[in-house]
């Protein structure tokens, strides 16, 4: 069974989305020069991600604050970019 997460873009549309939608929405933020995740668990990430669709994994980046946070995609509840 799929669990159904939020996830938002930049244009402030919310709306439940499933496993496929929430990976095409991290394989779509791995281009962009700066993301925000929101974890399930209340955590605020914010940098560049290397995601791996076929593992359903990532690694978020920011160089800013010299971290490397892994996450997995079932683990999201919103990716801003």
């Amino acid at each position: 069974m799929t669990g159904r997460v939020i996830l938002s873009t930049s244009d402030s549309n919310v709306q439940a989305m499933d496993r496929d939608e929430i990976f095409d929405l991290l394989m779509n933020a791995r281009q962009a020069d700066w993301v925000d995740l929101e974890l399930k668990d209340g955590r605020s990430l914010s940098g560049a991600i290397i995601f791996n669709e076929f593992k359903g994994t990532g690694r978020l980046i920011n160089i800013d604050d010299e971290i490397s946070v892994d996450f997995r995609a079932s683990d999201v509840r919103s990716v801003k970019f």
